[in-house]
């Protein structure tokens, strides 16, 4: 099975490393509106409260993860998507003080962070959870924000060769037992030192979500979890993109890898019901203007997609950035994640409209199906890996 690892010391603190088939996350709850990209009201709103309220849900119900979205400024519109939103190595601390089973990410924009900062912050938040931290890095590529740090704008390749500077200091930072200097490209450091290390070893756990050649080059060498967004909604042609991903791992680095994506779920008791308020929050009230400003900011518009691919594309944007449409009864959905399994995910990150009303949906319907399919075990059923 793609599934099938060495046994990771790690398991012993993070669930990431457990045992279930398909891990679960959260993504998105640190920021306004999560994912989905529309004025209807039923949309996240940023407070304390809610974001503390959907872990401690997430926490009780087994889910492995809660992934947040580094993000400064917003993406305009009406709606000024992600423009409010919570710090994510402070919200990281916040909700691992909170917490008692589940992984709690920190996402970081490495140009915006010196890597001593960046790595005591997240030994910190790992201590503070019991080793139940991990680091997702994102080399950045939101010029408005990268401009209100007055980090210069690199190219798309040159981002990664700073990331892999970044990354290497850090990890050094990690586990080096004297002073060490460090002198590349982009980086400098004199007589570095960090304590206490982290409880993980040798390091917690990195994610990246590596799109282009030079990104899934960089998770492969880098990363524990490679998060990625499925290119096609076709599954054959999903499955060759996770087992690519997965293949560049093992024969170019020698390492093994989990490989993750993410999907928007939008569950009703009958398939019309999900479609009609899928249809409801994008299409009615759908942020086109934001939409336009992120695709302008990614390079997509008219001209390089055919005009109905490129609404396809603004329709699952808007429906939850971009991900994999979970969209129906709790059967059809259950369905849909068994397919995702097979085309040799780890885990799926999930976001709702409404991420109170959807966890309700999903613990009480959803989750059953995957636990009699064989895909996730029972929370106290939950064992490392021993392979």
């Amino acid at each position: 099975m793609s599934q099938s690892r060495a046994y990771d010391p790690r398991s012993a603190t993070n669930p990431l490393f457990n045992d279930n088939k398909l891990k679960l996350g959260l993504f998105g709850t640190n920021v306004s509106n999560g994912c989905a990209i529309t004025t209807a009201p039923e949309a996240l709103l940023t407070s304390w409260p809610n974001t503390l309220s959907i872990a401690e849900v997430a926490d009780r119900y087994g889910y492995e993860a809660l992934v947040p979205v580094a993000r400064w400024k917003g993406f305009g519109g009406e709606s000024d998507f992600n423009g409010t939103c919570f710090e994510t190595y402070t919200w990281a601390a916040g909700l691992a003080q909170a917490t008692k089973n589940i992984c709690v990410l920190t996402t970081s924009h490495v140009p915006t962070v010196n890597p001593i900062m960046a790595a005591k912050q997240a030994c910190t938040v790992d201590h503070i959870s019991g080793g139940r931290f991990a680091l997702n890095i994102v080399c950045g590529w939101f010029q408005p924000e990268l401009e209100m740090f007055g980090a210069k704008i690199m190219e798309h390749d040159e981002r990664y060769d700073y990331a892999a500077e970044w990354i290497e200091i850090i990890r050094k930072l990690w586990t080096a037992e004297e002073e060490f200097d460090f002198e590349g490209k982009f980086l400098r450091v004199t007589k570095a030192i960090s304590k206490p290390r982290p409880i993980q070893a040798p390091f917690p756990a990195l994610m990246n979500a590596g799109g282009s050649g030079k990104g899934q080059h960089f998770a492969a060498k880098y990363a524990d979890m490679a998060f990625v967004l499925l290119t096609s909604h076709d599954l054959e042609q999903s499955k060759a993109q996770v087992d690519a991903y997965r293949r560049m791992a093992r024969e170019e680095y020698g390492r093994e890898i989990q490989v993750w994506s993410y999907g928007y779920v939008t569950q009703r008791d009958t398939q019309k019901e999900a479609e009609d308020f899928l249809n409801y929050y994008v299409l009615e009230k759908g942020d086109d203007a934001a939409v336009e400003q992120i695709t302008r900011i990614m390079g997509i518009q008219a001209g390089i997609m055919p005009p109905a691919a490129l609404e396809q594309f603004k329709f699952h944007f808007k429906a939850g950035w971009g991900g994999y449409p979970l969209v129906g009864t709790a059967d059809h959905i259950a369905g849909e994640m068994e397919k995702l399994s097979k085309i040799g995910l780890d885990g799926v990150l999930l976001s709702w409209l409404d991420f109170h009303d959807g966890l309700g949906r999903w613990n009480r319907d959803v989750m059953p199906l995957l636990e009699q399919a064989g895909l996730r075990k029972p929370m106290q059923g939950l064992a490392p890996r021993r392979s």
